[in-house]
């Protein structure tokens, strides 16, 4: 759940940051690479909590699968 979770969000904020450079004038390459650019930022920010969660939840995994 975390994983979809934090996919979901990432993509999310990748279409908010293409929607608002298209808006603002950007076209081509250069609106697909600072979408890119400014959704990393983004996400780096405010989807950390998610991002820990994500790790914690990976961690257990495997540790769990650890002890067969």
């Amino acid at each position: 759940r975390p994983l979809l979770v934090y996919t979901l969000s990432r993509i999310g904020l990748f279409a908010v940051a293409f929607g608002v450079l298209y808006l603002v004038g950007l076209r081509g390459f250069w609106l697909l690479v600072a979408a890119l650019i400014v959704s990393g930022l983004a996400s780096y920010v405010l989807l950390s909590g998610q991002r820990d969660e994500l790790s914690k939840a990976i961690s257990r995994r495997r540790d769990s699968s650890g002890d067969e």
